[in-house]
């Protein structure tokens, strides 16, 4: 049997011209819209939904192999890195280990 390879991501991200909430998710639907139709991963923002100035973005990434995972995840975090509008202030890697 293959094994899978899994990880999740969490991004906390500053908003910093942001000065509502209609602003806040102006920026922050592109990295998600973006990050599912280019690398086909799963995407929720988890935390600071009301908040104008803060995001928490998730990631869930699965792969065949752990260089293509690893390869998604270096991709995934330059997408998100290079984002208008946004500085990124931690990402949060944690890895899924398959029994």
């Amino acid at each position: 049997m293959e094994s899978m390879h899994a990880a999740a991501l969490a991004f906390d991200l500053h908003i910093p011209e942001s000065n509502s909430l209609k602003a806040k998710r102006a920026v922050i639907k592109p990295i998600i819209e973006g990050l599912r139709h280019r690398f086909h991963v799963s995407v929720a923002e988890i935390e600071h939904q009301d908040t104008w100035q803060r995001a928490r973005i998730g990631v869930a990434v699965v792969a065949s192999s752990d260089g293509r995972l690893r390869s998604v995840i270096d991709d995934v975090e330059r997408f998100v890195d290079s984002a208008p509008d946004v500085e990124v202030l931690t990402v949060d890697i944690s890895w899924i280990e398959e029994d």
